[in-house]
């Protein structure tokens, strides 16, 4: 009566559960090292030298008692929105909604002008945003589809407004209080 395949069976379970485990771990090892490959691979090589590099030098003007640690740190960056590079900065837009009234929006946007920039042309375009951004209602603004439309209104606007001297109109940033 005595069954060869009764006794074989706890020692089966016992067998499979170590296997589950030891295949879990294995599957974790494998994983994590895959992770680990992926970022160093992903990580620009200088991006640690760098952050290294700059964090001594802004702790040593900060120790010596320099004011500008943080003007010197942006010092080396040229700036991209620049009239040399044909993109002027306009002043923030900020004004009250059609309605509700007592909602207000701040808007900064820049020009991107094809050609050297023209000044008296961005004020224009600047007042013209302005008095724009008067007649909205915050019920047309609302969401990313009245946002878009928002950015295609304006931009056609500034196409109107500058004969084509305007090639984009770029936001910096968009809220409404």
């Amino acid at each position: 009566m005595d069954d060869p395949n009764a006794s074989a069976e706890p020692g089966k379970k016992k067998s499979s559960l170590v296997m589950t485990i030891a295949t879990i771990a294995v599957l974790t090892l494998v994983g994590g090292g895959g992770g680990w490959f992926l970022g160093k691979s992903l990580l620009p090589k200088d991006a640690a030298a760098e952050a290294a590099g700059a964090a001594a030098p802004a702790a040593h003007e900060a120790a010596a008692g320099g004011h500008d640690a943080a003007a010197g740190k942006d010092a080396g960056l040229p700036k991209l929105a620049t009239a040399a590079n044909g993109i002027v900065l306009l002043e923030p837009v900020i004004t009250n909604l059609a309605y509700p009234s007592d909602s207000l929006v701040r808007l900064e946007v820049a020009l991107m002008f094809k050609g050297a920039p023209e000044e008296p042309l961005a004020e224009e375009v600047h007042q013209d945003i302005m008095a724009y951004m008067r007649t909205v209602s915050l019920q047309q603004i609302q969401g990313p589809r009245g946002f878009q439309y928002l950015r295609d209104d304006l931009q056609e606007r500034v196409d109107l407004r500058s004969h084509g001297r305007i090639s984009k109109i770029l936001f910096r940033t968009f809220v409404i209080e």
